[in-house]
């Protein structure tokens, strides 16, 4: 792998991820622009973007790293990835739309009329999100570190420096066609190796032979893998845990807040799940070729395969240049996925810490999105100081446990919410509480030290499988004990979530329905 080439190939991104962002800061003015895009982004143009800054570190690094690893069990990655928009698609995605809100908390505080649900919620998005935003700066310093030998705090905090510039210049808008760029680059990126290396391998039968040599072994784990404990258990919680983990990542969801109407969104779901299957095709195969020409990977997890293949099979000129191409494709996912989380936990520091404040001085759309843009700063700064805790995980391993987190709390949260019409606000906060709080302890053992074997390591590795059955029946009893809780305007909610568009319903401003007494109207727009 040529470093200058695989240099060159990453500024070529970062340049054109600035120019992009730019363009948009020519077309950003309002606060609507910079949280939802104004409501205007077709779903093919906004399925690209979601499937730019959906497909992560793990999904570009991580998950042919663990196959490679651990062998067929780790395609359930992938599986789990994809599955998790059907979830989506079928349970909150029109509704979640028809709400009118911003964000999550907006959602929350306008569905359960309740100013403590709100704040619990704006916690979560940002503990969520700087969970999920750790394995992108992780994956950006081992991409930088493998192709230079530079120290990977350099490409952490290249892909800090950038995506702040970039939310803070254009928010949502701006980010919208960065990340629909860069989901094309990185499908480009990820198979361009592949059918190079099928097409050009200099012994007429060289690829076939390998294949067939690393078919007959490849769905083992290789010797690093045998630490599982209690496999079974631990592939039905990761699927847990990524199927419906992905309706509450706050960066996905943000995202269907930008179509113009709940068919739009329905539609950009279905685009999501022809992307991602098409991308998720490449990851095992370079598990397949990694067994055959980098088989020593194994010993450091497996998560520079993808970056390091196409030099060991063409060690010349065309390795090199394959090299780069992935090695910005790489980075393009590390900057597409930190957009949009940032702009996720921008829009929650802003509305819930920073506006009020601001607006003592002055008001309107200029100190609303100045606010905004420092938003975004800290958004990002909480999660680049964290970032070296989390050494000792996988890519897949951090994302996963980001997935179980969204699972165990914002998943019960809507889909009761949007379904049940019973729940009460004690019930949402205790299920918020209660599911926060076993999800987060787990992710928290995991970074100082997971248990060493047995049902301990295995429960607190993947705790979806507990964690998210115990905040629905948390939810639920709760519920039931406290129905004087219930908010007063659940049906005018329910009907305003479940009616199409093209029925005259009066949405409001922007929120489901009025706020309650003494809760202030964050923002304006007309929906």
């Amino acid at each position: 792998m040529s470093p200058a080439l695989s240099l060159t190939a990453i500024g070529v991104v970062v340049l054109a991820t600035i120019g992009i962002g730019l363009f948009g800061l020519r077309i950003s003015r309002t606060t609507s622009d910079f949280y939802v895009a104004s409501r205007a982004v077709t779903p093919r143009w906004n399925a690209s973007a979601i499937s730019g800054e959906y497909l992560s570190a793990a999904s570009f690094l991580g998950v042919a790293g663990l196959v490679l690893v651990n062998g067929a069990d780790m395609l359930w990655f992938s599986v789990g990835y994809t599955v998790g928009y059907l979830m989506l698609l079928v349970l909150v995605a029109a509704p979640l739309r028809r709400s009118g809100a911003y964000t999550l908390p907006d959602f929350a505080e306008t569905r359960f009329e309740s100013a403590a649900v709100r704040r619990i919620c704006a916690g979560l998005v940002v503990g969520i999100g700087t969970l999920y935003l750790l394995p992108q700066l992780q994956g950006a310093g081992l991409a930088v570190q493998t192709v230079t030998g530079a120290p990977a705090h350099v490409g952490a905090a290249v892909v800090a420096v950038i995506v702040v510039i970039n939310v803070a210049a254009g928010g949502m808008r701006s980010i919208t066609f960065v990340q629909a760029f860069q989901y094309w680059l990185k499908l480009t990126a990820l198979a361009m190796p592949i059918f190079v290396i099928l097409m050009l391998w200099n012994q007429p039968v060289g690829v076939l032979d390998s294949l067939q040599g690393a078919a007959a072994e490849w769905a083992e784990p290789m010797s690093r893998a045998g630490g599982r404990d209690h496999p079974l258990y631990a592939t039905y919680s990761l699927l847990l845990a990524l199927c419906f983990g992905t309706m509450g990542l706050p960066h996905v969801l943000v995202r269907f807040y930008t179509n113009p109407d709940g068919r739009a969104a329905r539609r950009t779901t279905v685009v999501v799940l022809a992307l991602l299957g098409v991308f998720y095709l490449f990851p095992p195969m370079y598990a397949i070729l990694g067994r055959t020409f980098a088989p020593d990977l194994v010993t450091e997890g497996g998560d520079t395969v993808v970056l390091e293949l196409p030099g060991r099979v063409f060690p010349g000129t065309t390795g090199d240049l394959l090299g780069a191409l992935v090695a910005a494709g790489a980075f393009a996912a590390f900057l597409s996925t930190s957009s949009g989380l940032t702009v996720a936990i921008a829009g929650v520091i802003d509305q819930d810490l920073l506006r009020s404040r601001l607006h003592r001085w002055s008001g309107g759309d200029y100190v609303a999105v100045n606010s905004f843009r420092i938003a975004s700063l800290l958004a990002m700064i909480i999660p680049y100081l964290a970032f070296t805790a989390t050494g000792a995980l996988s890519l897949a391993d951090t994302v996963g446990l980001a997935f179980a987190l969204a699972a165990s709390t914002f998943c019960p949260l809507l889909v009761l919410g949007i379904w049940w019409r019973r729940m009460s606000t004690t019930g949402a906060a205790a299920g918020l509480v209660v599911g926060g709080i076993a999800a987060s302890a787990a992710a928290l053992v995991n970074v100082i030290g997971a248990p060493q074997g047995g049902w301990p390591r295995a429960l607190i590795g993947q705790p979806a499988a507990w964690s998210m059955p115990l905040a629905f029946i948390t939810v639920i009893v709760v519920s039931r004990l406290t129905p004087h809780r219930i908010p007063a305007g659940t049906a005018r909610s329910m009907v305003r979530l479940h009616t199409p568009e093209a029925v005259n319903v009066d949405r409001g401003p922007g929120v489901l329905h009025n706020r309650p007494a003494g809760v202030s109207a964050r923002l304006s727009d007309a929906d």
